[in-house]
């Protein structure tokens, strides 16, 4: 990492990480290093990894495609999904890359560091892991489910609550942390965690040993941004303190910083949500609770039909931390 910059790490998965990083990425003023969970199991990423047996690249590559100066024409592209090939059909053309360039290269890391350069990423991406392993959830009736894909996606109308959450890996008895990212944490000022899915996208990188006692012992300052939204079959009627907690308890460590969302949504987006189970997450805080300092306001986008942080916003908020 650069010196006389500040050294931002961030932690998570998914199009939330994605949002935060779309915004870090024109921060010339911070070295950004972004510390990606490996449980991915739908979709194309969950076909390339059972197929060839390659671990998953799709959270990877919506972090590459953020930190990448020309974004909107690299995503057309690399986001663009076979139809014709039998074999290639719903794959995408960034995952098919990054896996063909992480067998030619070798290993995984390389392969990230490749189409990097390629897109000419203004910051690095890190696997948590190099290691595969399935993600598992234990539900407060003793039923286990096993994968992202089955914890992320609800079957029915009704779930127990996650009780806890655990790595299996697949090849030998332990997960190892990829140690650059251990490096990464103890270099960092500061470490943003989320937004991003709690058990499927942000805890998860917390799962792998090392990880969260890297981040205690760390001197950085630890900000978390809270969920705009709560997620059906995961964290249903969760509030700010609940999700907060949630983090805490993994850390053994207290945040210094929270980013929560105050603003609404209109009725008629809102209630599309409803429909999926979801609502905006509960403002039940107020700045310094219990020694935090507590950032409240609109860092809410609503372009599309769907709710998100705003990357601009987020961003403004985090230079305003640092200065």
């Amino acid at each position: 990492m650069t010196k006389n910059k500040a050294n931002i790490v961030t932690i998570g998965g998914g199009s939330g990480q994605y949002v935060l990083l779309a915004g870090l990425r024109d921060f010339k003023e911070a070295n950004i290093v972004s510390i990606v969970s490996m449980v991915d199991s739908g979709g194309s990423t969950g076909r390339l990894r059972d197929e060839l047996g390659i671990l998953p690249p799709g959270d990877i590559l919506k972090c590459v495609l953020a930190l990448c100066p020309d974004r909107g024409s690299a995503r057309k592209i690399l986001q663009t999904r076979f139809t014709s090939d039998n074999r290639l059909k719903g794959h995408n053309a960034g995952n098919m890359l990054l896996s063909m360039l992480a067998q030619y290269a070798g290993n995984f890391p390389d392969g990230i560091n490749a189409l990097g350069e390629i897109l000419n990423i203004r910051g690095q991406v890190l696997p948590v892991t190099i290691d595969r392993a399935t993600l598992v959830a234990e539900l407060t009736n003793g039923e286990h489910l096993y994968g992202e894909r089955a914890i992320d996606v609800p079957q029915g109308g009704r779930r127990e609550k996650i009780k806890k959450t655990f790595l299996v890996p697949h090849h030998s008895e332990v997960i190892s942390v990829y140690p650059p990212v251990i490096g990464a944490i103890g270099s960092a000022d500061y470490i943003i965690i989320g937004p991003g899915d709690l058990y499927t996208s942000i805890i998860p990188n917390l799962l792998v040993p090392g990880v969260a006692h890297g981040i205690k012992q760390s001197k950085a300052r630890l900000i978390y941004v809270v969920n705009v939204m709560t997620k059906f079959g995961e964290t249903d009627r969760f509030t700010a303190q609940d999700f907060i907690k949630e983090i805490e308890e993994k850390l053994d460590r207290k945040l210094d910083i929270v980013l929560v969302n105050n603003k609404k949504a209109g009725k008629e987006l809102l209630d599309k949500y409803k429909d999926q189970k979801a609502e905006l997450v509960e403002v039940n805080i107020e700045d310094g609770w219990q020694g935090r300092k507590i950032i409240i306001g609109n860092f809410l986008s609503t372009k599309g039909d769907i709710l998100r942080h705003d990357a601009k916003k987020l961003l403004a908020a985090i230079k305003d931390i640092l200065n």
